[in-house]
């Protein structure tokens, strides 16, 4: 069998992201504005026709999974990424930091412009719609954050760790790694993350913080072939 991991969007958006599903029970996607991840069902071609027509023509759409993508004729591939997904070996200890706040709506273009500038992943104004963010500010300034993003029965993304390049070296990164990787754990969720698998320093910092690399993903972002 394999593990609720290995299509984490599928598996998310069936379960405890459902509510924000778009599309049926061939392919799913998140609206584009919070986040591009969609997956069809399996790789029968109803379930491929579905996930072909869910994009726009101009829209662009991120595919994850631990097997080789299977992308529909009527979708073209935009670029390949290899990366690793790695889980907790244990849960992590709840800690408190009063430089750490919770993230509002009100601080969303200000996440936006930071994960822009230092691109943690896929991010958007509507991000906190997946889960909750944590940041640090300096003098008003956002200067780091970290969050949640999917999430499965049992499991649960920490993503979107990031800090400004004026401020990294004072550990600010990894202090918020610990505290959200605590904060799931008090959930008494396993915290999961992605990390491309060309970053070997990001790799090897997460091992030394307690996780483990489960599985190697495939990642294909794609959008609507344009007709000749």
């Amino acid at each position: 069998m394999s593990h609720i991991l290995d299509r984490p969007a599928w598996n998310a958006l069936r379960t405890a992201h459902a509510t924000l599903a778009e599309g049926g029970e061939r392919a799913r996607r998140y609206p584009p504005s919070i986040v591009p991840f969609a997956a069809a069902a399996d790789d029968t071609a109803e379930s491929l026709e579905a996930l072909e027509n869910l994009p726009a023509a101009d829209e662009v759409m991120a595919l994850v999974e631990a097997c080789p993508i299977t992308v529909p004729q009527g979708l073209t591939v935009l670029s390949e990424s290899r990366l690793v997904q790695m889980i907790a070996e244990r849960p992590h200890e709840r800690i408190s930091d009063s430089r750490i706040a919770p993230l509002t709506e009100g601080d969303a273009a200000e996440m936006l412009a930071l994960a822009t500038l230092t691109k943690p992943g896929p991010f958007t104004l509507r991000a906190q719609s997946l889960g909750t963010f944590w940041g640090v500010k300096i003098d008003g300034r956002l200067v780091a954050m970290a969050g949640q993003r999917m999430r499965q029965p049992g499991f649960a993304e920490l993503s979107g760790l990031c800090t400004h390049p004026d401020f990294q070296g004072r550990g600010l990164g990894t202090l918020l790694f610990r505290f959200v990787a605590g904060e799931i754990s008090a959930t008494d969720e396993t915290v999961y993350l992605h990390a491309f698998a060309a970053n070997t320093p990001a790799i090897s910092l997460y091992k030394a913080l307690g996780f483990r690399l489960r599985t190697e993903m495939n990642l294909s972002v794609v959008t609507r072939r344009q007709a000749a």
